[in-house]
């Protein structure tokens, strides 16, 4: 997959104080990039989970901001004291305008569409698929673009179980899930159980069609991570392997449904 490069090109002024402390920069593109980085000498999982889970998302049609690696000056982080590895690329999501940060106390204020809820749908059936244990409850990794009217899927470092490449994955609990949050209640209110499971189940043809689409674009995407991060081509390969297991894509579809089921009307 072609990935552009970009270099930034000015003094960062601002950090996120979210949990990975991300940065905003301005990059030769002119367009501004919250970037992540790797923070230090160690192998660099979260990352790799982000470009992974950034490349999957796009291969299954999610709207998700796009992205580039962006090489960051040592002059440009006067401002920031957060220990970064110069030499190793960053990587960063485009900042986008008009967006609402999705929370218990903004999505009351989102339309209640049957597209927003196959969205959010789609989104979770996602999540069940690459293991994603960072959209949950109280913290739902979706914006809303007020002027599309589209939910927007970001922040992919929680896949593979929060980036154990050691270990095989293993499926989501019922409540670490987007499934088990306000908007989806927000979102299925007035609806009938049967009429969300019809919704639901009108997925299955597209997610086996998705993953026959990434199982071939599994290779590039492990030759997508950069040499600099230093996770071992073997554990990538691996771990992109068991997301197109049977076994593996027979079971999150059933959870799937099932946590459908649990969490309908639980408020």
């Amino acid at each position: 997959m072609n990935i552009p490069v970009l270099n930034s090109i000015k003094i960062i002024e601002k950090q996120y104080d979210t949990g990975e402390l991300p940065v905003l920069v301005t990059c030769s593109d002119k367009n501004m990039y919250i970037c992540k980085y790797m923070r230090s000498a160690t192998k660099a999982f979260k990352l790799a989970s982000e470009l992974i889970g950034a490349q999957l998302a796009k291969i299954w049609e999610i709207e998700s901001p796009k992205y580039a690696f962006v090489n960051i000056k040592q002059a440009h982080w006067v401002n920031i004291t957060t220990p970064h590895i110069l030499s190793a690329p960053a990587f960063g999501y485009y900042k986008l305008d008009n967006i609402v940060d999705i929370t218990p106390s903004t999505c009351k204020y989102i339309n209640q569409t049957s597209n927003l809820l196959t969205q959010l749908l789609k989104i979770a059936l996602f999540d069940f698929w690459i293991a994603n244990e960072d959209r949950t409850y109280n913290n739902a990794n979706l914006l809303y673009d007020m002027q599309n009217h589209a939910l927007i899927s970001i922040d992919y470092g929680g896949i593979f179980n929060t980036s154990t490449f050691e270990y095989p994955i293993t499926q989501l609990m019922s409540t670490d899930t987007i499934l088990y949050a306000d908007i989806f209640q927000h979102l299925v209110k007035g609806k009938t159980a049967d009429s969300v499971i019809n919704m639901s189940l009108e997925l299955k043809d597209d997610y086996e069609r998705y993953i026959i689409k990434s199982q071939k674009d599994m290779d590039a995407i492990s030759r997508s991570i950069p040499t600099e991060w230093d996770v071992p081509a073997n554990l990538i390969k691996k771990k992109l392997q068991q997301l197109t297991d049977k076994e593996w894509t027979e079971q999150v579809w059933s959870n799937f449904i099932e946590n459908i089921n649990k969490n309908i009307g639980n408020e």
